[in-house]
C-alpha cells in the first residue's frame, strides 16, 4: 500500500516544480537563506497539489487508463488503490498545502488555488481539446514561476522569463502529445479524445514554430535582462539550452521515444548533460563570474 501511494504521487514528477525555483536564481537571491527556505517550501507545497492532481486525473480517467498499455499498471486504475482513499489523500494535500501557502504568502495561496482549480478544470473538460489542452499546461508552469516571484522581494526579475517559461512549456507539451500520439498509433489500444485532433505533421510543424520561438526569446533575454553582467557573459548559455532543444526533437521525431519530457531527462545521459552543464553555467556566472 505504501509503495502503491508513492506510485500515485508522481514524484518523478515533481521535477516541474522546480520552476518555482526561477525566480530564487534569476534574481540572484539563492545565497539568501530566508528567500532559499521560502522558495523551497513553496516547491513542495506546489509538488503535493500537484500530486492531489494528479490522483484527481486518474480517478477521472479511470476507465480509460484501465485500457491503455501503460497507465492500467497505475495504482488506481489497477485496483491497488480504492477511489475512496484516493479522494482522502488529494483531499488532504490540496487542504494542508493550501492552508501551509497562506502563512508564506496569501499571494503564494491564491496562485496556489489558481493552479488547483485550473488543473480541475484541464481534468474535468479541457484536456479534451486540441491546442487549448497544451496552452493549460504551458500556464500551469508561468504559475509556478509567478509563485517563486510571489514568495521573494523581487529585485531585478525579468519579464521576459515568463516569455521564456510559456514558449519552452508550450515546446514540452507539444513533444508529449507527439510521443503519445507515436504510441497509440503503435497499439490496438483506443487513444485520448484529445488526439483524434493532433496529427504528427501538425506536431512537428508546432513544435518547430515554438522551439524556434523560444530559442529566440531566451537569446534576447541573455543580453537585455537587466540584472545579467555587462560583459554578456550569460549569452555563454545559449549552446546548452539549443543542444537541450535538439536533443529532445531528435529523440521524439527521430527514436520516436516521446513520453513526458520529465521521464526523458531520468533516463536520458546527454540531456542530464545537458542540464547538469546548463545549471552550473547559470550558477557560476550569476555567482561566482
Amino acid at each position: 500500500m505504501v509503495y502503491a501511494i508513492i506510485k500515485e504521487l508522481r514524484i518523478h514528477q515533481w521535477l516541474k516544480n522546480t520552476f518555482v525555483l526561477i525566480p530564487l536564481i534569476f534574481d540572484r537571491q539563492l545565497l539568501r537563506v530566508d528567500s532559499f527556505i521560502q522558495s523551497l517550501l513553496g516547491f513542495f507545497l506546489f509538488c503535493f497539489v500537484s500530486s492531489a492532481v494528479y490522483i484527481i486525473n486518474d480517478i477521472m480517467d479511470l476507465e480509460a487508463d484501465r485500457k491503455h498499455p501503460k497507465k492500467r499498471n497505475r495504482p488506481i486504475a489497477a485496483g491497488r488503490i480504492s477511489i475512496k482513499f484516493a479522494w482522502v489523500i488529494a483531499i488532504v494535500l490540496t487542504g494542508g498545502s493550501v492552508a501551509a501557502a497562506f502563512f508564506l504568502s496569501p499571494w503564494f495561496m491564491l496562485i496556489l488555488i489558481i493552479y488547483f482549480l485550473l488543473n480541475l478544470a484541464y481534468s474535468y473538460k479541457l484536456k479534451h481539446y486540441p491546442i487549448i489542452d497544451v496552452m493549460i499546461i504551458a500556464t500551469g508552469f508561468v504559475l509556478r514561476v509567478a509563485g517563486g516571484v510571489s514568495l521573494l522581494v523581487v529585485e531585478r526579475f525579468s519579464p521576459w522569463l515568463y516569455v521564456v517559461t510559456t514558449l519552452f512549456a508550450l515546446f514540452l507539451g507539444l513533444g508529449k502529445r507527439r510521443g503519445e500520439l507515436v504510441t497509440v498509433q503503435n497499439s490496438d489500444h483506443a487513444q485520448r479524445k484529445v488526439l483524434d485532433g493532433y496529427t504528427i505533421p501538425f506536431l512537428d510543424q508546432l513544435i518547430t514554430i515554438v522551439s524556434a520561438t523560444t530559442i529566440v526569446s531566451y537569446s534576447l533575454y541573455t543580453f537585455s535582462a537587466p540584472n545579467l553582467p555587462e560583459n554578456h557573459a550569460m549569452m555563454l548559455t545559449i549552446p546548452f539550452a539549443l543542444y537541450g532543444i535538439f536533443r529532445y526533437i531528435y529523440l521524439i521525431q527521430v527514436k520516436n521515444e516521446g513520453g513526458a519530457p520529465d521521464e526523458l531527462v531520468l533516463v536520458d545521459r546527454p540531456l542530464q548533460v545537458t542540464f547538469v552543464l546548463f545549471g552550473f553555467s547559470i550558477l557560476f556566472i550569476f555567482y561566482l563570474f
